[in-house]
């Protein structure tokens, strides 16, 4: 057992938690409102989550390829219960990168041949970072657990310069003068973690 595994198992199941909590507070007159993802609702961001959670068994359990896998998840992954799509997709990723060994494996992602271990951190800065954006968009809270926030920090900073270029995220903006690790790491994909503008999308109350 490599003495990363524990902690980036942690992350990726508090995250996986913590996107969970959000997804389950969408009241059912949210799910068209806008996010801070540009030209994304409510709904297609939980969606693109959605669709992530699905990669995982056929990438890290049947060491399937970007290719083989095609378009099987692209298009509507919510149906009519958005919340239980949610939850089936976020059970059976947090099963496969749990499974004995799964971390000493590789996965194919679009980029080449990966560590699993990258890939699940990759997939925990996700998470927190759009949970962030659930959160502005529904009005909940928007504080990052600190473990959250350090954990993506160390995973995005010694690639923070290709964010921006790979279109994953936002163009990076300039952190105020002493900010804080979370605003510091929602300004490395575009973010600003600021009072929400007046008319802005959070209507959660």
């Amino acid at each position: 057992m490599t003495a990363d595994r524990p902690p980036v198992l942690a992350r990726h199941g508090e995250a996986l938690d913590l996107f969970t909590e959000r997804v389950h507070a969408v009241r059912a007159d949210q799910w068209d409102a806008p996010t801070p993802c540009t030209d994304w609702t409510v709904r297609d961001l939980v969606n693109h989550l959605t669709a992530e959670q699905l990669w995982v068994p056929p990438l890290l359990r049947d060491g399937a390829t970007v290719d083989s896998v095609g378009d099987s998840f692209d298009g509507d992954m919510l149906g009519p219960d958005p919340v239980a799509s949610w939850d089936t997709a976020a059970a059976a990723s947090r099963a496969v990168f749990r499974e004995p060994g799964a971390l000493d494996r590789a996965v194919h992602l679009s980029f080449g041949e990966t560590p699993a271990t990258f890939y699940c951190g990759q997939m925990t800065t996700d998470l927190v970072v759009h949970a962030w954006d659930l959160s502005r968009a529904i009005g909940a809270d928007e504080t990052l657990p600190d473990a959250l926030v350090d954990f993506s920090l160390g995973e995005i900073s010694p690639y923070a310069e290709e964010l921006a270029k790979s279109g994953l995220f936002d163009p990076p903006v300039e952190p105020p003068p002493g900010a804080d690790a979370q605003t510091r790491l929602l300004s490395m994909v575009g973010r600003r973690d600021g009072p929400r503008a007046p008319g802005a999308a959070a209507v959660g109350g």
